[in-house]
């Protein structure tokens, strides 16, 4: 019997299951990988009190890291929704220490339902501890403009100079997202020396939630499995892309993508790879 691969989700438990934790072992599942979490706060809607975010103790998010870690032990880890200063720190401190190297950073920032998942003061912990230590980190276009101090951010061009520029701060790969621009969904993948293009088609739907936290678990995923980084983000990008277009909602709210969907229906799009000069 062949055992998957060991993946880890360090990020936020979203309760409607379409983005965080639920998104990431979905997607886990579906790629077959065994997946693990560690919790860092639970993203949920207080119909009283109106809060939303509801952090979990330092304490317990250590034990379930050390669980994880002395239970099954972990071939690719990815981290989401972080939220805190401190919270940010403990993770980076956790890794580190931990004999963990394949590290997928989603800087997660704000949710798709506007929701506010990272505090203002934890940005430059963000930037100057957990960055440094991804192979790869997935930045959307808001996500990069906050982390490069609010520079706009319009075209691919645009894509292509933040990319450069994000790798300064330390990751070895940074894949910039471009799904909120107009025009094709192209996203864009920066080693150090040479820049990679993947291309799907904009698919017309408002079903996407979750599929940032997809892209990346995806992501952690394939490389769990020993790929390449720039086949990972392909196979990845399919992934995601076939989700969304098989996205779909139970009221008439945002509703997410369908983690099934590229198992159930096939792939939906063949995703177009550009090496650049």
């Amino acid at each position: 019997m062949r055992i998957p691969s060991r993946v880890m989700t360090f990020a936020g438990s979203a309760a409607g299951g379409s983005a965080g934790i639920q998104a990431d072992l979905k997607t886990f599942q579906e790629l077959d990988a065994y997946g693990m979490s560690v919790v860092t706060a639970l993203v949920a809607h207080h119909p009283e009190t109106d809060k939303n975010v509801h952090l979990q103790t330092i304490e317990a998010i250590e034990a379930q890291f050390a669980t994880a870690i002395k239970q099954v032990g972990v071939d690719a880890l990815k981290t989401g929704m972080l939220f805190s200063e401190d919270i940010i720190e403990k993770a980076s401190n956790l890794i580190a220490t931990s004999d963990v190297r394949t590290i997928v950073v989603d800087p997660v920032m704000v949710g798709k339902l506007d929701s506010k998942l990272l505090a203002d003061n934890a940005i430059g912990m963000l930037r100057d501890r957990l960055l440094p230590m991804a192979q790869i980190i997935t930045p959307n276009v808001p996500e990069a403009s906050y982390l490069l101090n609010g520079r706009a951010m319009h075209t691919l061009d645009d894509m292509k100079q933040a990319a450069i520029d994000l790798h300064e701060l330390g990751p070895t790969y940074v894949l910039v997202k471009g799904g909120r621009l107009k025009g094709e969904a192209i996203d864009v993948l920066y080693d150090g020396e040479t820049l990679i293009t993947f291309e799907a088609p904009r698919i017309d739907t408002v079903n996407t939630s979750g599929a940032g936290c997809t892209y990346s678990a995806a992501i952690t995923a394939y490389l769990s499995k020993g790929y390449l980084v720039p086949e990972a983000v392909r196979l990845a990008k399919s992934f995601v892309t076939t989700a969304i277009e098989y996205g779909f909602s139970y009221n008439d709210m945002v509703g997410p993508t369908y983690h099934a969907a590229e198992r159930v229906q096939g792939e939906a799009h063949t995703i177009k790879v550009e090496q650049l000069v």
